[in-house]
């Protein structure tokens, strides 16, 4: 800022928004346009969203808000989507504004609550809204950080509830990643909340080069500069945010050293780099030792060796990263000097010295510390709370040189590295292998390049067998990942809408949400459609118009002709199917057929009938006359088939063993032989084919044609082709207007379902809640109407505290496997009855959705009833964990879920005996290991 034009602006900027000027004194580096830019138009009194990549500082915007409130003696709530990015924003803010300024609210922890700077997660301001809380007195700003998160399908509609029911006197600052439809998402907010300004920033705060490693050999991925590599700020629309420019070709983009090497692979590989390799699936003849997936080990060595490090390591599997660690252990790697180690071990020591001795032994805590002197760190979801912190304090400060972890690092925690690699490319998502995204690509990699301390940052993709070096630029190239909403109304959202505001009132609000923006703005591009639709249609009209009638109707009458006609066809086939599939189920074991139709077309022995299935009727098992054995479909008996004759099977016949194939396919051929060609005639040949002369109907409208003026045209068959092209474009805009129509309030009428189950169980009277909806508004959960039902029918009252911990788990907790056993051990007594009328309650209420067309509960999961049971009953860490097999942090997640479950039982069940047990449950639950991560978290 040299020029005297630059140095007037900058006057001006101050003396316009003396705020901005105030709080850029308090940082020792020079703000960016774009922060700036967001800065000032807070300080006007507009709401802003940011959008920005993963490390370029938008959250100093928040932090200006909190400067703000502060400065104006109001109240400012910092939220996030988990726990340990509130933990760490709570430690910035206090490091800057002392404790007595700064409170944090997470569930776990109230420290300060009633300061006036707050931090919480976004589900806490949420319960706040809906509880009416007199926290939020004077609340004048609310910061959203991760906003991108309301695309989350679990949670993703506690941040469109709050952005809805905050009242109009707060502002909002929203935090995104970079997403493609920023303007669109900045648009509904404006709907929303009032004038927003939306502040686009697109250019990383430092370069990012992309790299593959193949074999020991770091590859450059683009040819040329890559894309995320350019340092110069991009062209800007009249908004001041970057405009959108077209994609480069990628062929003219890509290393084409890395096209041959996996064109040379292609050769030896199968194109599948989803399924895992072991070295004897590998063939033997290899063209060169340099093309392989390197070894973890040796990838840390050459990052090392090339001053790489600090690096985080994806891969996208717990058991990866740990068995990673291992291998690191293993090979002998120290990354640490010695004075690292020292201070290594000193904040291990200090950061876990109130964990149970007896726990450490089970907890990992052995490899773990000698790992982390060694510079060495697994950081993923199944990782104690505790060890998850060490592992973020040390990598920050730079000891920690290289972190193997899961994609949860990505999300927000401030853990900048200078490198970024990627093991895989696809990941395992509960149900499948799918590809990472474009977004999940630029959100890993969006870590590399540590700002001020970094000249730039790497990101290296491990080569795989069927590897693409397009796809991966491609990934690395995109821009395009647009904020899709996940909204849907809940049972808890509805009771707790329709108490405070009313039915119709909550109905209005819910069209407010960005999934119904969303459905509006596709609805508008379709209202175009049937417009152009509706002109092109009379268009055609004038090209069939006809100076001897109405030829639309004749031509009508013809198109129904042809309907009957083909509907007369799909019955006479359809009827044809069902005898066949009538004369295949009266086949036995040992009868001769003549197959009609197929491969196996010919005479052939039935050796097993076949079980019928719903889907593909029968499927009988044959032995045809070149001794083959085939199981059969319909689509070989497009006609019905009669046994022609029967051989006796011999019972020891094996249809495995060639030898007795062979001799029984003998025999077969020899009493075919004696049936001639043909066989003897069938009962179904020559019956009566059903023609259209025989539909009377069709007849009638057959003369009817001929009768009609347009019959005797000349131009007939010119206007035929046009009528016909109006029929088709007819039918396509009938199709777009029911679209219209399915889109149009789809969120009101779901949430008319949804009132609808509540008023059949009476949770609902019109515009108020019942007593049992009121217990039920206390309940956040995603199985909130079993737990309510269950709180109503009396099914807790008479548990004790093992046995309502037990029960209550089987509310929280999900496998994250479809392998888990489905079957999982239980406690014997009364919570196997409890349980038991739980599934009866569960199963009834499912049924109830599908009646009302809703589908939000999912199955309940028994997995967590034995591990709470136990811990419940005193049982010590080891055990537990011996007995579930679960990780320590799954562990130790599971029963803060419970806790947060049981603790809004107690204050669903009024002034009862099951609100004690609650409460007790709480405090037996509550130690130990869990204890101390309560504390932490």
């Amino acid at each position: 800022m040299s020029t005297p034009s630059e140095k007037y602006a900058v006057f001006r900027s101050d003396q316009e928004h003396p705020a901005v000027k105030e709080f850029r004194a308090l940082y020792d580096f020079e703000l960016d346009e774009f922060q700036l830019r967001a800065c000032a138009a807070l300080e006007d009194g507009h709401q802003v969203l940011v959008a920005a990549p993963t490390g370029s500082g938008k959250t100093l915007v928040g932090e200006f808000a909190v400067h703000l409130a502060l400065q104006r003696g109001q109240k400012c709530f910092y939220t996030t989507p988990i726990k340990a990015l509130s933990n760490q924003k709570y430690a910035d803010l206090v490091s800057r504004y002392g404790s007595g300024k700064v409170g944090l609210l997470t569930g776990d922890n109230s420290i300060n609550s009633e300061a006036p700077i707050v931090v919480m997660t976004t589900e806490v301001l949420r319960n706040m809204l809906y509880a009416g809380s007199n926290t939020l007195l004077g609340l004048s700003y609310v910061v959203m950080d991760e906003v991108h998160y309301l695309a989350d399908r679990a949670r993703g509609a506690v941040w469109e509830e709050v952005l809805i029911h905050l009242p109009d006197s707060v502002s909002v600052v929203s935090l995104s990643a970079t997403v493609s439809n920023a303007e669109e998402f900045g648009d509904w907010l404006e709907t929303v909340r009032g004038n927003t300004v939306v502040v686009l920033e697109e250019k990383r705060p430092v370069p990012l080069f992309q790299h593959v490693m193949v074999g020991k050999r770091l590859h450059d991925l683009f040819a040329g500069e890559a894309p995320t590599a350019r340092v110069g700020a991009p062209a800007k629309n009249k908004s001041g945010n970057p405009a959108k420019a077209g994609q480069p070709d990628l062929k003219d983009l890509v290393n084409p050293q890395l096209v041959k090497i996996a064109r040379d692979d292609s050769r030896i590989f199968r194109d599948d780099s989803r399924k895992p390799r072991r070295r004897r699936d590998l063939p033997k003849s290899r063209p060169s030792r340099s093309h392989f997936t390197p070894y973890r080990s040796d990838v840390v060595e050459e990052l090392d060796a090339g001053a790489l490090l600090p690096a985080i390591y994806f891969i996208f599997s717990r058991k990866g990263c740990e068995d990673a660690m291992v291998q690191c252990l293993r090979s002998g790697l120290k990354l640490t000097k010695p004075h690292e180690r020292d201070e290594i071990k000193r904040v291990l020591a200090e950061r876990t010295a109130d964990l149970p001795d007896e726990d450490l032994g089970v907890l990992g805590y052995h490899d773990f510390a000698e790992a982390l002197s060694r510079g060495i760190a697994a950081h993923h979801a199944g990782l104690l709370s505790a060890f998850k912190e060490v592992v973020e304090e040390l990598f920050a400060r730079g000891l920690i040189k290289v972190v193997f972890a899961t994609e949860t690092l990505a999300l927000g925690i401030n853990m900048p590295a200078r490198t970024v690699v990627l093991e895989k490319l696809s990941k395992w998502n509960g149900e499948a292998h799918v590809d990472i995204t474009p977004g999940e690509y630029t959100q890993l990699t969006g870590r590399a390049g540590r700002r001020g301390i970094d000249v730039e940052g790497h990101a290296v993709v491990l080569w795989q067998p069927g590897f693409d070096p397009r796809a991966v630029a491609g990934l690395a190239s995109t821009r395009t990942y647009p904020l899709r909403s996940s909204f849907s109304p809940s049972y808890n959202m509805a009771v707790n809408l329709v108490r405070q505001v009313g039915r119709n009132r909550a109905r209005d609000m819910l069209e407010l949400s960005f999934a119904q923006f969303q459905s509006d703005q596709a609805v508008v591009g379709l209202a175009r459609q049937v417009q152009r639709n509706t002109e092109a249609l009379e268009g055609y009209k004038e090209s069939i118009d006809c100076h001897l009638g109405d030829f639309l109707e004749y031509a009508d009458l013809r198109r129904k002709i042809g309907e009957r006609e083909a509907s007369g066809s799909k019955r006479r086939k359809l009827d044809r199917r069902v005898e066949a599939q009538e004369s295949i189920e009266k086949l036995r074991i040992g009868d001769i057929i003549r197959i009609p139709a197929g491969r196996s077309a010919g005479f052939a022995l039935v050796l097993d009938p076949g079980m019928r299935s719903e889907r593909e009727g029968p499927r009988p098992t044959v032995l045809t006359l070149d001794r083959q054995v085939r199981k059969l479909s319909m689509i070989d008996f497009p006609t019905p088939v009669e046994a022609i004759g029967s051989l006796r099977i011999p019972k020891k016949f094996n249809p495995r063993n060639p030898q007795q194939r062979r001799e029984l396919a003998q025999v077969l051929r020899t009493r075919t032989d004696m049936l001639g060609e043909d066989g003897p005639p069938s009962r179904s040949r020559g019956r009566d084919i059903v023609t259209h002369a025989d539909d009377p109907e069709l007849q009638e409208m057959r003369a009817q044609l001929r009768a009609h003026p347009c019959h005797g045209c000349s131009d007939r068959e010119d206007h035929a082709r046009w009528a016909e092209r109006y029929f088709r474009l007819d039918r396509e805009n009938r199709e777009v207007q029911r679209k219209i129509e399915q889109r149009t309030n789809t969120i009101a009428r779901q949430f008319d379902r949804v009132c609808q189950v509540l008023d059949a169980l009476h949770y609902l009277d019109g515009d108020k809640t019942t007593e049992a909806g009121d217990r039920l508004s206390r309940i956040y959960t995603e199985l909130d109407l079993v737990a309510a039902e269950c709180l109503r029918q009396g099914v807790f009252d008479d548990l004790t505290v093992p046995e309502l911990a037990s029960c209550l788990a089987a509310l929280v907790y999900e496998s994250r496997s479809k392998d888990e056993p489905t079957s999982p051990r239980l406690p014997r007594g009364d919570v196997r009855q409890a349980l038991e009328k739980m599934g009866a309650i569960w199963r009834d209420l499912s049924a109830l959705e599908r009646d009302m067309r809703v589908d939000f509960l999912r199955s309940m999961d028994l997995g967590f009833c034995w591990p709470a049971f136990r811990w419940a009953s005193g049982a010590s860490l080891a055990e537990v964990l011996y007995e579930s097999d679960l990780a320590a942090g799954d562990f130790v997640r599971w029963v803060k879920q419970l806790i947060d479950l049981t603790e809004q039982v107690a204050d669903a069940a009024g002034d009862t005996p099951l609100r004690s047990t609650a409460r007790s449950v709480v405090d037996e639950i509550r130690r130990g290991v869990i204890s101390y991560a309560s504390i932490i978290d």
